[in-house]
């Protein structure tokens, strides 16, 4: 458990050296992944987004979703819905406006693992209803998880994290953002695991830096 406690101080210590409005954020994220038989799984996810430490909120996004294996463990057909509420500055004012988002999204998520390389490939689509606007957006993750002190992803090991993840719109501008993130995690049991690490997001016009915490749950029903 010590190593939980070193892992949780880096990340306050980082967070309140940006606790001042800056051009980084954080962002606090929940990801559940039930099993529910061997096919059958249900996804759930929280995740509570600030423009500065905590207090300060750009965006919550809930999402869940039924996924179904298409073999044992593996290659994941997933159809879901999420809602998005985001608070955008008004600009030279500190007023904010609030934008709600329904999105229907399918993705298909394939894993394999070479040695230490635990890789993870994940392609999604979005139909996103923004307001009175329909957009659609494609997006391609590939993610890499490597034990370091241990062979695999079991009790106790702590790995590093790394994906990076591109988003396409359907219309124009073509590319809408990039993500580039990395982190430092432990596996607390085989059913949950924790991550602090950092995102470098690039999007059409500008850049947004994010400090990250995240939690991942497992448990089966």
């Amino acid at each position: 458990m010590r190593i939980i406690y070193v892992l949780i101080t880096i990340f306050c210590l980082n967070s309140l050296a940006i606790a001042q409005k800056s051009a980084i954020g954080n962002w606090f994220l929940y990801f559940g992944n039930q099993k529910i038989n061997e096919k059958w799984n249900w996804h759930n996810e929280i995740q509570y987004r600030n423009y500065n430490f905590i207090g300060d909120t750009n965006q919550l996004l809930l999402r869940t979703g039924i996924g179904y294996n298409l073999t044992e463990n593996n290659n994941n057909l997933l159809l879901g819905y999420g809602y998005i509420n985001t608070q955008n500055y008004i600009p030279d004012t500190d007023e904010k406006v609030h934008i709600n988002e329904h999105r229907i999204y399918q993705q298909f998520i394939t894993k394999e693992h070479f040695g230490r390389f635990f890789l993870q490939h994940r392609y999604r689509i979005e139909e996103r209803f923004v307001a009175n606007e329909f957009k659609m957006r494609f997006r391609y993750l590939v993610g890499v998880n490597i034990p370091l002190n241990k062979k695999t992803m079991d009790k106790d090991a702590i790995y590093l994290s790394a994906y990076n993840e591109i988003f396409i719109n359907k219309e124009s501008p073509l590319f809408d953002r990039n993500r580039l993130y990395g982190a430092i995690g432990y596996v607390i049991n085989k059913n949950f695991k924790a991550e602090i690490g950092f995102m470098a997001q690039t999007v059409e016009h500008s850049n947004r830096n994010q400090f990250q915490i995240a939690i991942f749950n497992n448990l089966p029903f």
